[in-house]
């Protein structure tokens, strides 16, 4: 990975089938707009982003063509039935040239605000290998992996993602349920 450390890339994981839901999850109607379209809206206007993708993998066409992806790269995930982890190695394996580390997000994160993604980003302290978001003592995304942890993606398999790597690395929380709740979602 000869990418600069300071470059950041941002990754929005969208590939599944949705089978519990019942049909594609991206394409739901929120707020009249597909699921998936909030969440890609906020990582394209993120700032402190450098190059930006969408991972999708089940029914890619016809979600490519039913949702405004922002101007987003698209990386199409051919072994998505993995599960989250293939997504997350595709997304990876598409930016790693050209950054030092990556900010994830779930495609079926309606409420997902481009400065919930600016605070993580701006929380790398030099030391941690991960820095994620926490809502009232929860984990949660955004999460960002930092040049470390992306060498550790490749390995990675089933529908856990990076949660495993998380677990044996230094980890830095930032809590976003206060900011969630006072001033990005008022009513």
């Amino acid at each position: 990975m000869d990418a600069a450390p300071s470059r950041v890339g941002g990754l929005v994981l969208a590939a599944g089938a949705a089978r519990r839901f019942g049909s594609p999850k991206q394409l739901a109607r929120h707020r009249g707009r597909p699921l998936l379209e909030h969440a890609v809206a906020a990582m394209a206007a993120a700032g402190g982003l450098g190059r930006r993708a969408v991972v999708l993998g089940a029914g890619a066409e016809r979600i490519r063509a039913g949702v405004d992806l922002h101007g987003l790269e698209v990386v199409v995930c051919r072994d998505w039935d993995e599960g989250q982890a293939a997504s997350l190695r595709a997304g990876v394996a598409a930016l790693a040239d050209t950054v030092g580390a990556v900010l994830v997000t779930l495609g079926d994160q309606p409420e997902i605000d481009p400065r919930a993604i600016e605070r993580i980003v701006g929380a790398r302290d030099g030391r941690s290998d991960a820095i994620r978001a926490t809502y009232g003592g929860r984990p949660g995304h955004p999460v960002l992996l930092e040049a470390r942890l992306l060498r550790e993606v490749p390995g990675l398999r089933g529908d856990a993602g990076a949660r495993g790597l998380l677990g044996a690395a230094t980890v830095a929380l930032v809590d976003l349920r206060e900011q969630i709740e006072h001033q990005w979602f008022r009513p």
